[in-house]
Parts: structure tokens; sequence; C-alpha cells
């Protein structure tokens, strides 16, 4: 279970990044993609928030593809302003984080599947957990992008690794 809180916490901090990233970009920078074979912003948060949904409503007892799932649609243009982009984002994690919360020791040992496919639940959660961050990443780039100079880094800033690191190495109490 420790490691299940662990993961926990990595895709808190995956949410946390790109939430940070997207708070610090117009509505129209939200939707602009770098050139026609790229996603924006909105398109790959919806299509996580597709993907957050399916893979993990009923996580334990159905395929994490559900047949209400149109994920080539996620991938169009967004169709939504950003309140109803950002509340199918907050419900997709509300609902990864409700189900990783309602996880038992004995369910560890489960086979679910996606796409048919069998994977035991730490198996489907890793591949999540690379799934996220792939796209986060994507997100935080394309910020960062669009951001230009009011961009502020989401972790360590450039040439202050040292300084962080003996902050980190000071006794703290």
């Amino acid at each position: 279970m420790e490691w299940l809180e662990y993961c926990t916490t990595e895709f808190r901090k995956m949410k946390g990044l790109a939430d940070r990233a997207v708070a610090v970009l117009s509505d129209e920078q939200l939707r602009l993609a770098l050139d026609p074979e790229s996603n924006s912003v909105a398109v790959i948060m919806q299509h996580l928030a597709g993907n957050l949904r399916s893979r993990w409503s009923d996580f334990l007892t159905t395929d994490g593809e559900k047949p209400d799932r149109h994920r080539d649609q996620e991938f169009m243009e967004a169709q939504s302003g950003r309140k109803e982009l950002l509340a199918r984002w907050e419900e997709g994690w509300q609902i990864l984080f409700s189900t990783l919360a309602s996880l038992k020791p004995e369910d560890l040992g489960r086979t679910v599947l996606i796409r048919s496919e069998p994977h035991t639940v730490p198996q489907a959660i890793l591949r999540q957990v690379a799934h996220y961050g792939y796209h986060v990443g994507q997100i935080v780039l394309l910020a960062k992008h669009h951001a230009g100079d009011r961009w502020q880094p989401l972790s360590i800033p450039r040439g202050q690794s040292d300084r962080f690191n003996a902050e980190m190495q000071r006794p703290h109490g």
C-alpha cells in the first residue's frame, strides 16, 4: 500500500504541474497548436480527461477502454470553453484519486483489462503513470513556449540547483 500511496503522490504532482502550467495561458494560448499536426494544450487536456474517466471508472470490474469513449474525438479541436474543459479535467482526476483511495491490499493482486489486454493492477497503474507523465510534459513544454517571458519555473530554476540542494541538506526543525 506504501507503493500505491507513492503512485498517488506522483499523480498529484503531475496534475499540479499541469494545473500551474495551464494557469499562465490565455484562452487563445490554451487552444494554440504549434503546427497542424500538433495538439494544443486544450486538446491534450481533453484527451487526458477522456482517458482518466475511461480508465478509472469501474477500474476493477470493466475494461479500461469504455464503449462510450470516443478517443479519436478527443484529438479534435477542443469544442468547449475553458470552464467546461477544466470541469472535465477535474472530474477525470477526481475519478482517478477516488479509485486509488478505494483500493485495498488484496486488489493489487487482481487483473484488469485495458483494451481487452490483461494487466495486473500495479501494471495498469504504472501504465497510466507513464502515459500521464508523457502528456503533462507536453502541456508544460507548450505552456512555457506560449508564455514566453511570463513563464515562471515549476521546479528548480535554471542555475539554482546547488542552492536548492544545499537548502535540502540543511537541518530543518
